[in-house]
Parts: C-alpha cells; structure tokens; sequence
C-alpha cells in the first residue's frame, strides 16, 4: 500500500450528531434520494418507502414510463417532491446528463443513490448457447455485463463526484445472492458474474469513498418480481425447495435494509453486504 493510500485510510474523521431518539435515525427526512429501475419490482418498492421515510425521490425508468403518470399523486399523497427521469445505465452520457438535472431539479444536491436497474440471464448454459450461436452469445452476455455491472460503473463515476464535493452521500446498490452462490438448476453465468462483480466494485467504492461517502449493497435472493417471469412453476418450486422459507420474497419485504443504509442509522456502515434471501445461502 502506497504512502498516500496508507496516510487518507488514516485520518481521523468527525463523528455524526445523531439523534436520541432511535426512530428519528431512520428518517429520511430532508433528504434527496435517486432510485434507478424505479419503474417497478424492487426498485418501486424502495422508492415508495424514501417517500414514505420523508425523502424527496428521482425515480429513474428506461422502457416502462408508466411512473411518469404516477408522480404527481405520489408526491400529494407523502407530502414530498417526486419526479421521474427517463434513464439508460448503459448510457455514460445518459447517466451523467440526469444526475445534473435531478441536482437542479431537487435544489443542487443528491443524497442517496440506489443502483437497482438490472436484467436476468435466461438463455441456459453459456457452453451450449456458444456452441448453437456464438454471436447471440456475445450479444446477451455483454447485455447482462454492461447493465448489471457497468450500469453500476456508470452510476458510480458520475455519483462520486457529486458526493465528494458534498462531502456526503450513501449509494447503496441491488447486488444478489447470485454474486455470493451459484444459482441451480438454471444455469447463468453472466448474471452470476455480474453480481459477484458488483460486490466487490462496491466494497472497493467504499474504501476509495471512506472520507466522503458510504457504499453498500443489498443481496437479494429469490424476489416475485418481473425479472423473475422467465421461470415456469417447476423451476419456482425447485427454488423453494432450496430455500429454507420455502417461497419467494415480496419486494416490500426487502425496503427494510434499504431504509437502513440509506438512513442516519448506519452512518458506520461501509463496504457492506445485506442478503436477504430466506436463508438460501445457508445451505
């Protein structure tokens, strides 16, 4: 490790004025949350509770702009601003153009990130699609790789820096147990890889963000959300044979860890990873 490494994982920082009351550290209150695959699944349910925390939310949508139609009630209905934003995480230019809009949009700001836009591997074993169609091959797996793991890339380089000239900000992103197991019996390399990817560029975030800035994510297991559509009912119950609950998770089921690491409730914590898989990587 470098002198200059050495010498910056070193310095002392201030700690946090926290609240007495334990309630009033999960607050979100006064904050601006950005939440990219807002659209639906996980990525709405966490939004919808940032609302309901007392944060004011970007919800970021790429094909579904259903959410568009939804704002302007959700903001009446908790008492917060709401906006939505049209975003590719396959985009650089995309990414950064819409996080300068939301810090205009939401008063020059943005305290917490959520990277959650993602996509599922559903073309079976890799050997088999390679032998069949090499260039369909080349095609779904840099699909997977460029939205899961450098959509992340692409939010983290442009949230850095708005975090590092605040001099705060908590980005806390969708991982999976797949980046921590090997998924049975579907096969899904590419997704696997992508996660276990994300896992790590995030406990490497944290470091680099350590004076600035905290980076987490969640490991969700099996959710009922869209991106698990794929899968017919005997592949589902082959899951819940394999996970100690014995079923998948509702997306609310999850908000629980993001709230936390979103909140004034972890402020020391970093370079950490939530699973919330009904205890399949137990097994």
């Amino acid at each position: 490790m470098s002198k200059t490494i050495a010498t910056s994982l070193k310095t002392p920082q201030k700690a946090p004025q926290l609240p007495d009351n334990v309630m009033d550290m999960f607050s979100l209150k006064g904050k601006v949350a950005a939440v990219s695959g807002a659209s639906s699944g996980i990525g709405y349910d966490v939004a919808i509770a940032y609302m309901q925390a007392g944060a004011d939310v970007a919800m970021w949508y790429n094909s579904n702009p259903h959410i568009t139609e939804l704002v302007d009630e959700l903001s009446q209905k908790y008492g917060v601003k709401v906006k939505a934003y049209k975003c590719a995480v396959t985009s650089s230019k995309e990414v950064a153009e819409t996080i300068e809009q939301i810090k205009k949009d939401f008063g020059g700001r943005i305290d917490i990130l959520v990277g959650n836009a993602g996509v599922a591997w559903t073309e079976g074993p890799l050997v088999d699609l390679a032998e069949t169609d090499e260039e369909k091959c080349d095609a779904e797996w840099n699909k997977v790789i460029d939205v899961d793991l450098n959509g992340i890339y692409r939010l983290a380089k442009n949230i850095g820096k708005v975090f590092k000239a605040q001099g705060h900000g908590s980005f806390i992103i969708t991982s999976s147990m797949s980046g921590h197991i090997v998924n049975v019996p579907q096969m899904q390399t590419a997704y696997n890889a992508a996660k276990a990817g994300v896992l790590h560029m995030a406990r490497s975030l944290a470091v680099e963000w350590a004076g600035f800035a905290r980076v987490n994510t969640v490991s969700p297991g099996y959710i009922a959300t869209e991106i698990t559509n794929f899968a017919e009912d005997s592949l589902k119950d082959k899951w819940h044979s394999l996970t100690p609950m014995g079923r998948e998770a509702l997306p609310r089921e999850l908000i629980g860890a993001y709230v936390y690491l979103a909140s004034g409730a972890s402020t020391y914590t970093t370079g950490s990873d939530i699973v919330v898989d009904g205890g399949y990587c137990c097994m």
